[in-house]
Formats: structure tokens, C-alpha cells, sequence
């Protein structure tokens, strides 16, 4: 997170990530009013630009050269990102209703939520129908539609319903990948396509030139088109006509009228007949002054705007600068969409044709000249300015190794990055005798993950605490990381949850924000913990500068089934249960520099309960397990090798990582504490050799609730890592072996050759 030193006054959702959002996110970072906090909340976190989606169908662009990655803008723009999908608004209370995580609360909503095709007054077309909007989920199902056309056997007919714009750009962009794809394979007369429109003509609100150029196009590239063709129902394989004929399809794409999300119709704003939000030229929905709604989803007084991104951009600065005035008190201002929008239509290759005013154009430059706009248009959500660091302690001294040791202060990671090093910990521990008592079975001297007391009854109580600044800036999903977290130690040593405390730090501000975002961190924690089976039982909470948050957590377990570090043996196999590279993922994110699907693969990893990992891992007879956090994998194996009298081998080539870790750790982005990990180097043996494996620095990454490191028998390694993948921990894999101790010192060797 990063901290700010004006509390909250004024919260901003903005719901949906669409072309006006982007812009209002944007517009805040380059000119933010303190006091002010934005949240984003979106279903997908890479929102694609529907300007070069056709490319995209096309082949002439990648995944992220036509998506505006969510991630660095809002951290750039300094604002909540909360991936969940919105289902309802409960207006009086200002609150977004979603699907997954607690109600959110706002001061103002802005709506950029766009809208789908529809599907719902044709029989079957839901059922049989790829609708093209939303896009981010169209694209999905375009990767499978094309993996089932080249692998089909015989040869596939392909329907696209509605002639638009939109319905025209996808089928010569489809025609045009598809034929190249299925011409590799020396298959490229195996598709077909059919254009259906209910209309006596392509595309019907442009010039007469415009459609006729259209019309020659289609035909020379054998796209069928058939006009005046209603569809009335759509079955398996086939579309059912008004008239009664039955066209055949394999595949049916659908591009018709578009229609609001279904849960407007609930939410009390006032709509038009079609269900789209009326709006007044300011942007607001009326009679709801604090709502505000742009793009796709809106019903413009006095004119019935096209259904395009061309005006999603226009409204998107009249959009921010609205919601400014909302909150400064000054006069709106109207937003005023062009009367005739400039429309540059992509032909599938790098070839388009526009219109404006009645001209039309075609040319390859107008595929340049159209290019150059949105690459234009991306650039303003990919290019910021790096988030600067801030500056080190200033000093008189003229110590220069303590002020270089100080400019490491820097950005200092939150979770178990901002954890004390391990070398430091243990030094700071050496006088530290703390007084013997009879039931206290590990304590502070042991290396273990927790402590073991025997109160006298027939089960050992487990104890351990975590608490950390938050790492992320959703406090929802922030208390789940947190919990989950804190059961890691309890898991690690083959116990059972039982009761857990909170200790919660909130920042300074008004105690209707400071309520909001208590409630949604401890739902978050308290759903993990009841997941669990742990009862949280109190807590103390208290202000600060940063969020922060942790857990003293109790457990039991029989005296027998203690797993400690202490139980690797000779010839044991390391299982790894999850990949590394939280600490590196989350430092880039801070920094603006990871992509979203990055880090919501690592946020969903950290979210990942390890309780049937360790469940698996025991009855797969575990000698030994720990989790891997803060002092990364290597710190974490080198406390269980000293505490066993053994030496290990890791096969670095097999040591699973998140994406995006290679090249976050190749761009120099580290976790602070990655360099006090890193003095364990010393620990492998050849570690000067095995350092220049781009690979390696990951061995030291500090991990936020990550998996569960087991030494067990090599014979059932393979059947615990055959459960544990089919219990959904994908990356669980085995990653080397325990040796017999070589020397006076635990020592490791990495064996950096392919898996």
C-alpha cells in the first residue's frame, strides 16, 4: 500500500473498467485531491480496448498490446483495485453490492459496466450463441472456438449474427485468422462463413459508399451474407429463420442490439424502456445526484448514442472532471458527444476504411493512420511515470556503510517481506533465556514454526502469532491472506486449528471509513479462519500510520504427531506444495511495474489454504514440514537441515514459479528484505556457480502465506504429489533430495540443470 497523510474523507467507486474509467483513473493520478480515495472494482483486471479487439481476432496484436493492464494504472493513480463481480446497489446505504466479497461503501459511483448482446428474445441463443460482448469473456471463448475449428476433422461453417460494425469487424478478422491458421496446416479451405442480418442491408446507419465497399469486400474474401434474414430460434449445429429456412452453423457468434446488465432492473435508478440508466448531460443519474454512469450501460437525454467505444472516450475527462466538481463544490461540466463520430473500420488485414461527414476512405494508411490512434490511446495507460521512491534517512554522519544500509529503507515490502532477516533475528535472540518451565515442550530456542506446550490434557496446545502491514490495498482479501497466513505455522507442524485473536492496526481517518474497512478485513480473516475450523475468539485494534494485521493462533495436537524440522532423513524426497515469487510479484506491484494477472495469480496462491496440503503430506508419511514465508525457500530448508544434522540437493529446474518472477527479478525488482535473505547464500555450496542462473535469486524470495515444505519417504512422493495436484495445488512438485551431512555445517547444493 501506500500510505497517504491525509485520512480519507471521500470515497470514489468506480464499478467496471471501461474506456471512460481509465480515464477517470488517469486523470486522478495525474491531479488527485487529497482525502480522496478511489476504488476500482472490475470482473476482469485486464480490460481490452475494443479499438483493437478486431487486431486482437486478427492475430495482429498480443493479448497486452490491446488490454489496458488495471494494476499499475490504479497504483498509479493511487486507488483500490478489488477484482469481483458487481451483482446489485442498495442505494440508500451507498454500498456496491458483490458478488463475493462484503458490500462496498461510497460517497460517489460512477458506472462504466458497458453491455452484452441479446440473446435473451431469440430461443436457444443463449444457449447455442457466443455473444461478443462483454468482450473480456468473448475472448475466451474465441480461444476455444479456434482450437475447435483447426482441430475439427471435417470442414466447419461459421455464423455471425448482426450486421453492425462490430458483427462485420469480427467476421473478416475471424476469416482472416482462421484461413491463415488452417492454410499451415494445409487445411485452408476448411471454414466457411455466413453473415446474417435481419436488415435489407450491411451496416445501415452509414453512408450508401461506405456499405457498398463493405459488400465487394465481403464477397471477394467468399464470406457469404444474407440479408433480411431474422433469426427466430437457434438449435444444435443450425439457425432457425422467421421465414422457416434453416441455416447450418457450427459455431454461431452473436453481435445484435445490445442490452444492460440484468441487475440495473433491481436497483431503484431510474431506467429507459431497454433497462439502460437515464442520465442527464452531466453524467448523473437522475434523481440520484451521488450516481454517475458512462459508456455502454447509459440512455443520453435527447439522443440515442451508438452503442461504441468512440463516445465511452469522448465522456471519459467529462466524466472525471464531473466527479471532481461533485466534490469541490463547483459547477459540472455538460457532456456534449459529437454529432457525427469518425469511424475507422478494420478490413481484417492492415487495410480499413473510413467515414466522416459522408466521406468514406480506404487504404492501407488508413489502417496505419488508425493504428497510430490507438496505439496513441494505449500508451496513456501503459506509459507513467515510475513511482518514486522515497528518500533515505538523511544523516551527518560520515558512516557510508550505515547510510547505504539505510537507502535500503526504501520502499519496504509489506506481509512477510517486511519481516526482520533471519541472521538479524537469531543474533538479536542469543541473550534471551526466558524462563524454563515443565510444560513447554518447543519454545523459543527450537527453529520450529511454533511453539508446543503440554497443559496436561490428552492433546499438546500449538501456539503461534504472524501480523504484518498489509501488502495490498483491499482490505477484504487483505484479512484473508493475513489468517491464512497465520494457520501456516499451525499446519506446518501436522496440528489442528482451534481459537485465534486479532491484533489490527487501522490508519488515522473519519470512523465511518475506519468502520468500512475494519468490517471488511475481519470478514475476509474470518472467513479463512472458519474455513479452517478455528473460532476467532477476541482481539485488540488500534490506530496507526499503516494497515496492518495479524493473529496469535492456537492449535492441538497429539504428542506423537508432532512434525518438526528436525525429521529429515538421508534419502528423504523435498516436496514443494506452491511455486515462489510472492515477495518479487508484490515488490513490482508497489512499484507499478507487475502485471495484473501476475498478481491475482499470487494473490489467489496466497489465499490457498495449505490445511489438506499438510493433511496429504501426513498420510503420506511426512518426516518433516515446514511453510515457507519470509526467509524464502532457502532460509526455510537450511533451519530444517541444522536442526536435522543432514545436507540437501535442490534441482533448481524443477522449483516451481509464479509468472512473471523471471523477469520482475531481471528487472532488478526485489522484496526489501530479498538482500538479508540472500547472506544464506553461503549456505550452498556452489553458490557462485549457481548464481548466475536467472532462476536462483528466487530460492531467497520471501513468501506471504506460501506452500508447505515436507521431507518424506522418495517412495510415496510421488503418489503425495499425485494428491496433492488433484486437491488443487497445481504447482506441488518434488524439487530435490536430503543428504547425508558432509561436513561440520548444514550445506545445500543447487543442481541447476534442466528438470
Amino acid at each position: 500500500m501506500q500510505p497517504s497523510s491525509h485520512p480519507i474523507v471521500k470515497d470514489i467507486v468506480l464499478v467496471g473498467a471501461g474506456h471512460a474509467h481509465v480515464q477517470v483513473l488517469r486523470e486522478f493520478a495525474m491531479a488527485p485531491l487529497p482525502g480522496v480515495r478511489l476504488t476500482l472494482i472490475t470482473r476482469e483486471v485486464h480490460t481490452p480496448y475494443s479499438g483493437m479487439l478486431p487486431g486482437l481476432i486478427a492475430g495482429h496484436y498480443s493479448f497486452d498490446e490491446a488490454h489496458i493492464d488495471t494494476a499499475p494504472l490504479a497504483r498509479f493513480a493511487n486507488a483500490r483495485l478489488c477484482q469481483d463481480e458487481v451483482v446489485g446497489l442498495d442505494l440508500e446505504g451507498r454500498r456496491v453490492l458483490c458478488r463475493a466479497r462484503p458490500p462496498v461503501p461510497y460517497d460517489l459511483l460512477s458506472l462504466n459496466i458497458g453491455s452484452t448482446p441479446n440473446t435473451a428474445e431469440v430461443a436457444g441463443a443463449a444457449e447455442h450463441a457466443i455473444p461478443v460482448k462483454p468482450i473480456d469473456g468473448f475472448l475466451e471463448r474465441f480461444e476455444a472456438l479456434r482450437a475447435r475449428v483447426i482441430a475439427a476433422p471435417q470442414k466447419a461453417r461459421i455464423a455471425v449474427v448482426g450486421s453492425g460494425a462490430g458483427g462485420v469487424e469480427l467476421i473478416l478478422s475471424l476469416e482472416r485468422r482462421l484461413r491463415t491458421e488452417l492454410a499451415r496446416a494445409e487445411r485452408a479451405a476448411a471454414v466457411s462463413f455466413v453473415l446474417l442480418t435481419d436488415s435489407d442491408d450491411i451496416l445501415r446507419t452509414f453512408p450508401v459508399g461506405f456499405r457498398a465497399r463493405f459488400s465487394r469486400l465481403l464477397a471477394a474474401r467468399g464470406i457469404e451474407v444474407m440479408t433480411g434474414s431474422a433469426v427466430a430460434r437457434l438449435e444444435p449445429g443450425e439457425l432457425v429463420l422467421a421465414s422457416g429456412a434453416r441455416v447450418k452453423a457450427d459455431e454461431v457468434l452473436w453481435t445484435t442490439q445490445a442490452r444492460p446488465a440484468p441487475w440495473l432492473a433491481q436497483t431503484g435508478l431510474v431506467l429507459d424502456a431497454k433497462g439502460f440508466i437515464r442520465t442527464d448531460v452531466f453524467l448523473r443519474a437522475q434523481n440520484h445526484a451521488n450516481v454517475y454512469a458512462a459508456g455502454d450501460t447509459i440512455a443520453f437525454p435527447g439522443r440515442d448514442l451508438p452503442r461504441s467505444g468512440v463516445y465511452a472516450v469522448r465522456a471519459g475527462q467529462v466524466l472525471a472532471e464531473n466527479l471532481r466538481c461533485a466534490l469541490t463544490g463547483v459547477a459540472p461540466k455538460q457532456f456534449r458527444p459529437q454529432k457525427q463520430a469518425m469511424y475507422l473500420v478494420s478490413t481484417g488485414e492492415r487495410r480499413a476504411i473510413g467515414a466522416r461527414n459522408g466521406l468514406v476512405f480506404e487504404g492501407d494508411w488508413v489502417w496505419r493512420w488508425k493504428n497510430r490512434i490507438d496505439v496513441k490511446f494505449m500508451r496513456m495507460f501503459a506509459d507513467f511515470p515510475e513511482i518514486p521512491e522515497p528518500a533515505a534517512p538523511g544523516s551527518p554522519l560520515a558512516d557510508k556503510a550505515a547510510l547505504g544500509e539505510l537507502s535500503s529503507l526504501a520502499m519496504r515490502c509489506g506481509g512477510c517481506g517486511a519481516k526482520v532477516g533471519l541472521n538479524a533475528l537469531g543474533r538479536s535472540l542469543t541473550g534471551i533465556n526466558p524462563i524454563e518451565h515443565p510444560g513447554v515442550i518447543v519454545g523459543l530456542k527450537a527453529a520450529d514454526d511454533a511453539a508446543v506446550v503440554d497443559t496436561g490434557g490428552p492433546l499438546l496446545s500449538v501456539h503461534t502469532v504472524d501480523y504484518f502491514r498489509a501488502m495490498i490495498d483491499d482490505p477484504w482479501l487483505f484479512g484473508k491472506i493475513a489468517a491464512n497466513h497465520a494457520l501456516g505455522d499451525i499446519f506446518a507442524m501436522g496440528a489442528e486449528p482451534r481459537t485465534a485473536l486479532a491484533i489490527a492496526t487501522m490508519p488515522y481517518g473519519l470512523e465511518s471509513k475506519v468502520e468500512a474497512d475494519l468490517a471488511a478485513m475481519m470478514a475476509g480473516a474470518n472467513d479463512v479462519l472458519r474455513e479452517a475450523g478455528c473460532a476467532l475468539v477476541g482481539g485488540h485494534t488500534s490506530e496507526g500510520a499503516e494497515l496492518a494485521l495479524g493473529f496469535a493462533v492456537n492449535g492441538a495436537i497429539a504428542r506423537e504427531q508432532i512434525l518438526r524440522k528436525s525429521g529429515l532423513r538421508p534419502g528423504d524426497a523435498l516436496i514443494l506444495t506452491k511455486p515462489l515469487g510472492t515477495g518479487a510479484l508484490l515488490a513490482a506491484h508497489m512499484r507499478g511495474r507487475a502485471k495484473a494477472r501476475w498478481v491475482v495469480a499470487a494473490l489467489a496462491l496466497m489465499i490457498q489454504s495449505s490445511g489438506r496440503a499438510a493433511q496429504i503430506l501426513r498420510e503420506n508419511g511426512a518426516r518433516a514440514m515446514t511453510d515457507v514465508t519470509g526467509f524464502g525457500l532457502v532460509g526455510h530448508l537450511v533451519e530444517m537441515l541444522r536442526a536435522s544434522g543432514v545436507d540437501a540437493q535442490l534441482d533448481l529446474a524443477r522449483v516451481p514459479l509464479l509468472e512473471g518472477v523471471i523477469e520482475t527479478l531481471q528487472a532488478g525488482i526485489y522484496s526489501s528484505l530479498q538482500p538479508q535473505n540472500l547472506r544464506l547464500r553461503r549456505a550452498i555450496a556452489n553458490h557462485e556457480a549457481a548464481a548466475v542462473d536467472p532462476r536462483f535469486p528466487a530460492l531467497f524470495d520471501p513468501q506471504t502465506a506460501g506452500g508447505l515444505l515436507a521431507a518424506l519417504p522418495a517412495a510415496r512422493a510421488a503418489e503425495a504429489c499425485a494428491a496433492l495436484i488433484a486437491a488443487g495445488y497445481a504447482g506441488a512438485v518434488v524439487i530435490g533430495r536430503v543428504t547425508a551431512r558432509s561436513g561440520d555445517t548444514a550445506r545445500l547444493s543447487v543442481n541447476c540443470g534442466d528438470a
